[in-house]
Order: C-alpha cells, then structure tokens, then sequence
C-alpha cells in the first residue's frame, strides 16, 4: 500500500467515524426559552426595575435558588398595560406597578395559581431539574412532568403545563403546598385561599431593614381571566409602592383580595 493511499484511506475513516458520531450522538440541547425571547432575556430585569424602599436591604438569595431566579424575571418597559390572554388590556390597570415580560398563551387558562406554577416549572427546567416538575391535580393526582431520563423539550413543558393548568389550580395547590408563619417568610413563598374561585399571590423578592429587623416584599399575580403576571401594588401605600409589609396584622390586603396572614404556604 503507497503512502499516498494509505493516508487516503485513514483520511476516510476517520470522516467515517466523525458521521457515526454526529449520528449517534445525543442532540445538543438549545437554551429553553422560559416563554421570552433571547432579546427579553437581555431586558431589565426585576431586581434592577424595582429597587427596596429606603433603609432596606434585599434579603440575600443564593445563586441558582428561586429566589434568585425570580430576581431576575424579565420586566416590561415601564408603564406598560396588564394585556388578557386575548391581547385585550384587563378591565382594571390600577392593581400593578409592573408587568413580567413572560407570554400569557393564547387561551385562558394561565391565571392566578397556573401562573405561579408555571414560574415555578420555568425555574426547575432552567435547572435541569426535570424529575421535579410535578402538580397535583383537584382530585389529588400527580401530574408529572417527566416519566424517563431523556430531558423532554421546551415546547413540551408548555404543552405539559397547558395540561396541569386545566386540572389543577387553588384549590389543588393550596393542599399541595405547607402552612408557614408569616415571621418565617420566604421569597417564593405563596399567599393562597383555595376554591371555586380562590386566589393566589407568589412573593417573589424581600427586603429587610436591618436597624429595625423590619421586613417587606413584592406579590406577583396573575388573575381571571388569564393575563400578564404582574407586580402588585400595595393599596395602603399612598405612593404607589409595590412593597408590602410582614407587619401586616391579621390580613394582606391586595388590589383585588384579602387573604388571612394564616394562608401564607410554601413547596414542600
């Protein structure tokens, strides 16, 4: 065999090989989406829109929790209106301070409780952390996300969620999450009455005067019928404040509920 075939031919086999890697190889995944686009994931994001009130400090979130994640949820420019599933503004614009920068699907299905599970399935599949992702529905059923080792793909934690969002809602998931004191506030913890209809708020950043040990925070929501999540403001804020107050007696008094200070829970 010449020199000039012998290269030849292990010139080939190794184009050969490379193939079969390429064929066999398992896919690289791409970025999940988490329902925004690469330029709204470049956007301001919340913990930089909404700054804590003067003498407060945000409370510290360890890097990859959800809290930390929920910090960085991409905003809306400012002023922007809460839109329905329908691409309709909501009946009322009164109730918010700012708008999450997260599609609302085109059904209405994605409301109040459906929301805050979807956040909380964004943040799990950001962390690969698939066999996580699991709901019950009103009957008790667990709907799980993923039934094998293979990662399934974005579209399919929509398609999957779109599902949960039909079976489950308030009424599921206050018996799904656990009672927690109002002193014992964590981000991502949920202020939530079950029921036909029931409401649920997500609490998604803190902050803490360390002088005092005073303690506030921010409520996303969203609400019937299916529309953008949004920052609450609190309405004993004569400014507009979107913070809240953990000093806040025996009830939170939202835009458009009231929950007792004992309907605060948290995932298990």
């Amino acid at each position: 065999m010449t020199q000039t075939f012998r290269t030849r031919a292990m010139q080939a086999a190794a184009s050969i090989a490379l193939s079969l890697a390429a064929l066999y190889a398992p896919a690289a995944e791409a970025r999940p989406t988490y329902g925004w686009t690469s330029e709204k994931r470049a956007s301001t994001p919340l913990s930089s829109r909404i700054a804590p009130p003067a003498g407060f400090t945000r409370r510290r979130a360890e890097s990859g929790s959800f809290a930390h994640w929920l910090r960085g949820l991409p905003m809306k420019p400012e002023g922007a209106p809460v839109l329905t599933h329908t691409g309709k503004p909501k009946w009322r614009q009164d109730v918010h301070s700012d708008v999450i920068d997260i599609d609302v699907g085109e059904r209405d299905l994605q409301q109040c409780a459906d929301a805050i599970m979807r956040l909380r399935a964004e943040w799990l599949y950001s962390a690969r952390r698939d066999k996580e992702i699991a709901f019950n529905d009103t009957k008790g059923k667990r709907l799980i996300f993923v039934n094998r080792a293979k990662r399934t793909d974005y579209p399919g934690l929509r398609r999957y969620l779109n599902y949960v969002f039909a079976y489950a809602g308030t009424y599921s998931l206050e018996r799904e999450l656990k009672p927690v004191a109002i002193e014992e506030m964590e981000i991502g913890d949920v202020f939530i009455r079950g029921g036909f209809p029931g409401h649920a708020v997500l609490v998604a950043d803190m902050a803490e005067n360390r002088e005092t040990g005073e303690k506030r925070f921010l409520l996303l929501q969203s609400y019937m019928p299916a529309q953008d999540i949004h920052v609450l403001k609190n309405p004993a804020a004569e400014d507009g404040s979107p913070w809240y107050s953990a000093a806040m007696g025996e009830t939170l008094v939202t835009p458009e509920w009231t929950f007792p200070r004992t309907q605060l829970r948290r995932w298990p």
